[in-house]
């Protein structure tokens, strides 16, 4: 893994970005739309993460500068508010993108090997965007229906679209499905470990305090009962952590799973296909891809 200094934070330009212009963000209706806007997605966010931190540096970095820990709804809620930009931002995709850089620029130290990080290296970098991929395409074959070749090849570019955003430069990332999977193959080899960040995330006693946002009626009432919720509420993150995790990142890692966890999954996996679609798009939803949805809609019956 390259321990080189970043680039500067400009703008990345990738094959179809135009000369000044900002990347654009992935199109309206494409895959990126149906999927991670969907309140299903919220199962998939922490097979993501804990993927993303099996990385030696990206592990160090976040143990070190994460505020996961001592804010871990905050954390939570600023980086869902975050990917919903990159998807459903339009103009602000790609602001969003230098604010990030920016909140990367001083995280730098040294990782379980002794090896030199900068968060912003391209190599590690690309990795904690490069694992949306493969979490995205597992994850949606138990929660959602397995995506076709066709929308597999469409999620992929609108991926990198994504990338773009955040400032990954084409030449740092496979631009082909056929080339993400050999590099992905080596990742997971040569690379992914079980972290301390990763143990503490996949942790079924992990310490966890109440959530400190919504109505304070809401928030009282979960103080009192968090004693009772918190052991069933970890056993679940653990779960569905592990369970939606492609099963070789699963293996590399060394996360334990069984026939049975996996028939319990499937079970629950079936009655979310069922339940969601019929649900109003209020409640299917979250709020940043409901109101781009809407105005999508919205758009062509203004210009008739």
């Amino acid at each position: 893994m390259t321990t080189t200094r970043p680039e500067p934070l400009t703008a990345a330009r990738g094959g179809t970005d135009g000369g000044g212009t900002d990347p654009a963000p992935p199109p309206p209706g494409g895959v990126l739309w149906s999927l991670s806007g969907d309140i299903r997605a919220l199962l998939m966010l922490p097979a993501a993460l804990t993927l993303q931190v099996a990385h030696p540096a990206v592990g160090a970095g976040v143990d070190a500068h994460s505020v996961f820990r001592s804010d871990p709804w905050g954390r939570g809620e600023r980086s869902l508010a975050s990917l919903q930009l990159w998807v459903y931002g339009g103009a602000e995709a790609a602001e969003e993108g230098r604010r990030l850089r920016r909140l990367h620029r001083t995280i730098l130290g040294t990782d379980t090997r002794g090896r030199r990080y900068h968060a912003l290296t391209p190599a590690n970098y690309a990795w904690v965007h490069a694992t949306g991929f493969p979490v995205y395409r597992h994850a949606a074959r138990y929660l959602m229906r397995p995506l076709t070749a066709a929308q597999e090849r469409a999620l992929y570019r609108e991926w990198l679209q994504v990338g773009r955003i955040l400032g990954i430069h084409d030449r740092d990332m496979p631009q082909t499905v056929e080339d993400f999977w050999p590099y992905y193959r080596a990742m997971l080899a040569e690379e992914i470990e079980a972290t301390a960040v990763v143990r503490e995330l996949v942790a079924a006693d992990a310490p966890l305090p109440p959530p400190d946002r919504g109505p304070l009626p809401l928030r009282l009432a979960l103080r009192a009962l968090w004693p009772v919720l918190l052991p069933p509420l970890t056993r679940l993150r653990r779960f569905a952590t592990v369970g939606l995790m492609p099963p070789d990142a699963r293996e590399a890692i060394g996360l334990p799973w069984t026939p049975d966890q996996e028939r319990r999954l499937r079970r629950l996996c079936s009655v979310l296909r069922v339940v969601v679609p019929v649900l109003p798009e209020r409640l299917r939803y979250l709020p940043r891809a409901r109101a781009a949805r809407a105005a999508h809609r919205a758009r062509p019956r203004a210009h008739a």
